[in-house]
């Protein structure tokens, strides 16, 4: 262990604060982030949006009983969305290979190449390393699957458990369930995709390969590891509370949607998309420029010699 680290301890929500001010006077690096998020998010968005016009064209929502939904019998609308899912089920099945895997294979490509600039931009006279960037990416990506399958694996049982056809569905304890798995599921991808974020910098930074990334990020020392798990969390309970804050800017005018109209209610809803999207990449180069510091102060000493 460093010395300076000994010497200096610093936690890493004291940190992550420090870094909210350098990336705010640094907007290029957000900039960067949001550009490169962007170039794959706008076209995916845009052939989903064609594909969805195809399928309400050939299935209308008016033939699924959606449109009949009443929210003071939430009972009878889970029921109507329910039947209605399993109509567009094979529909939205059918296209997730068509449309998933390219996707997948653009955002690793374009994340990790976006990604490399970024770090280029935090640490003067870094190389410019693609393919092991994609590599990162791409098993990000992948543990990133894995997580959301087993939160859809385990909402599937809550479902199955608590709402059946032979019995009194069981609303509250579905209810508590979904939110102590999602919870559950979100902080556990708190607590382990910093492996994946701090791998693209060590493989930069050490030059490192990307097996050798991975592997050397699970062996970082428990000073360092607590440091990065603390600033991912602290980071993540700043994902939920903008999530908070985005439905609470977006139901601002449902009160007043019979004097402002459907379209002032749009524009709403797509700024408060557009405020989210941009914080969430401004937070992200935070959780970046967090990571690089204590790389420094734990790492850096001892990387040549590894």
């Amino acid at each position: 262990m460093a010395e300076a680290a000994d010497s200096a301890p610093v936690r890493g929500t004291q940190s992550a604060v420090e870094q909210l001010g350098w990336v705010f006077t640094h907007p290029l690096l957000t900039f960067l982030e949001v550009v490169w998020r962007w170039l794959v998010a706008i076209p995916l968005l845009a052939v989903c949006w064609i594909e969805v016009q195809r399928i309400l064209a050939e299935l209308p929502l008016d033939s699924t009983g959606v449109t009949g939904i009443s929210f003071q019998n939430p009972w009878l609308g889970a029921v109507r969305a329910s039947g209605a899912w399993a109509l567009y089920r094979p529909h939205v099945t059918a296209l997730l290979p068509l449309i998933g895997l390219p996707a997948a294979l653009a955002w690793a490509v374009v994340s990790g190449i976006g990604r490399n600039l970024v770090f280029m931009r935090l640490e003067r006279g870094l190389s410019f390393r693609p393919l092991t960037m994609i590599l990162l990416q791409a098993a990000w990506l992948a543990a990133l699957a894995v997580t959301v399958w087993g939160w859809s694996s385990s909402a599937g049982w809550a479902a199955a458990t608590h709402i059946t056809l032979d019995a009194e569905p069981d609303l509250v304890g579905y209810a508590m369930w979904m939110i102590f798995l999602s919870l559950g599921f979100f902080t556990l991808w708190a607590l382990v995709s910093w492996v994946f974020t701090i791998a693209p910098m060590l493989a930069l930074l050490e030059r490192r390969s990307a097996t050798s990334a991975l592997a050397r990020s699970l062996r970082l020392g428990k000073a360092f590891t607590g440091k990065l798990v603390e600033i991912n969390l602290v980071m993540g309970i700043v994902k939920l509370a903008l999530i908070v804050l985005a439905m609470v800017f977006s139901s601002v005018l449902i009160p007043f949607s019979d004097e402002v109209g459907a379209s002032a209610m749009h524009l709403e809803w797509i700024v408060v998309l557009v405020f989210y999207c941009i914080a969430g990449d401004y937070f992200q180069v935070v959780r970046l420029k967090g990571f690089l510091e204590f790389w420094r102060i734990y790492r850096e000493p001892h990387s040549q010699s590894d």
